[in-house]
């Protein structure tokens, strides 16, 4: 079984939500990157987003673009991606993503990207930039390594668009909360989020991911209550660039613990 089913099996099982945090490859420092992934695993992620930094990334505000800048900056690249990805699975058997724009991978050759992202331990990959009518050579990587090609909604997609992405979603479907770019906000996630995680499920069996907004244990503990996982992206971003170099650590676990303390015990759906 892929461990991102696997995961999203035992949250079910546990009656929780899974957490999902995100990092850009490399950022704050290349140096001691793979040990605060591994830490933030440890503190109660379930699965980690890797982000692969790009000089344009389609969707990310400004907390992900400048963290894609610092990254690009210190010279991170999709190799240094995947190798940050194998170093992780030997010390973690939690699921990987891989998160990026089509550019960086298909330089690198989308085959190869591919055979040495499972090579590595990644589970899924992200292409927000690629619509469905495009992902051939996406779909077809996929099919040849196991790997899941993680598929986007946003709430103004139409309902034969839901129903277009859905028939191909498989791991589980990335729900956009709101239209507009990444960013932490202070409220109103749900609202717009929980219409939309709604008008899939009538859809699929394919668990359903939040994402875009989240911005601490409240509001992960809301989504929680009507979607399977919690993607904690430009929250978690800004605590790393805000907390002086020897605290992000334990500012970056402790964050993540309260976030897994909420998900135990996700709101009642309304």
């Amino acid at each position: 079984m892929n461990a991102l089913d696997a995961a999203f099996t035992a949250a079910r099982r546990e009656g929780r939500g899974v957490l999902m945090p995100y990092l850009t490859a490399g950022y704050p420092a290349r140096e001691g990157f793979v040990d605060l992934a591994v830490a933030i695993l440890d503190a109660g992620g379930d699965a980690l987003e890797i982000g692969i930094p790009f000089s344009d990334p389609l969707l990310d505000g400004v907390s992900i673009q400048g963290s894609n800048q610092a990254a690009l900056e210190q010279g991170v690249t999709p190799a240094d991606c995947l190798a940050y990805a194998r170093a992780i699975h030997q010390r973690s058997n939690k699921p990987l993503l891989l998160m990026g724009a089509y550019n960086p991978i298909y330089a690198y050759g989308v085959a190869r990207f591919y055979r040495e992202a499972a090579e590595a331990g990644v589970s899924a990959l992200i292409v927000p930039d690629v619509p469905l009518e495009e992902q051939e050579d996406l779909a077809t990587g996929a099919a040849e390594t196991g790997l899941h090609l993680i598929q986007l909604v946003a709430p103004t997609s139409s309902d034969e668009r839901l129903a277009r992405v859905a028939a191909r979603a498989s791991g589980f479907l990335y729900c956009i909360s709101v239209a507009g770019v990444t960013g932490a906000r202070s409220g109103g996630v749900a609202e717009t989020a929980r219409p939309l995680v709604a008008r899939v499920r009538a859809l699929t069996e394919v668990p359903l991911a939040v994402g875009f907004g989240i911005a601490g244990p409240a509001q992960a503990q809301e989504v929680a209550g009507f979607a399977d996982g919690v993607i904690v992206a430009s929250r978690l971003v800004d605590l790393l660039r805000e907390t002086p170099a020897g605290d992000r650590m334990r500012v970056a676990t402790d964050f993540i613990r309260s976030l897994r303390d909420a998900l135990q015990h996700p709101a009642v759906a309304g």
